[in-house]
């Protein structure tokens, strides 16, 4: 079965770092398109990252553009985010996914595998 295990969460103060991995079973991974979504309370899960896993195409979310990246190691068939200069808003419960082939890469919909998330706090 496809298993999905973030980890690297925690609580950082407003500019700092955290880096997110993902480690992935299951699946033939380096087929897969990878992505990372996050969500607070009340609102719907928003894409953040995510890769094609055709054509190896990067896409990020506006509001991280600049000062996340996303990447993958094949060999290790591990997904990782690297958060740089947080800030407050960032705050969410981030989920590492995968897909045969998302047609929306930022769109949750259309993602199939989920991983349980890790809680990432930036403190003002």
């Amino acid at each position: 079965q496809v298993q999905l295990a973030e980890s690297g969460g925690g609580s950082v103060q407003a500019g700092g770092s955290l880096r997110l991995s993902c480690v992935v079973s299951g699946i033939s991974f380096r087929l897969y398109a990878v992505g990372w979504f996050r969500q607070t309370p009340g609102k719907e899960r928003e894409g953040v990252a995510a890769i094609d896993g055709e054509t190896g195409d990067f896409t990020y979310a506006d509001s991280v553009k600049g000062r996340f990246t996303i990447s993958r190691d094949n060999a290790k068939e591990t997904l990782y985010l690297q958060m740089d200069h947080l800030k407050p808003e960032d705050t969410a419960k981030y989920f590492c996914a995968v897909d045969a082939a998302p047609l929306d890469a930022l769109d949750s919909k259309w993602w199939d595998y989920w991983g349980l998330g890790t809680q990432v706090t930036v403190r003002p």
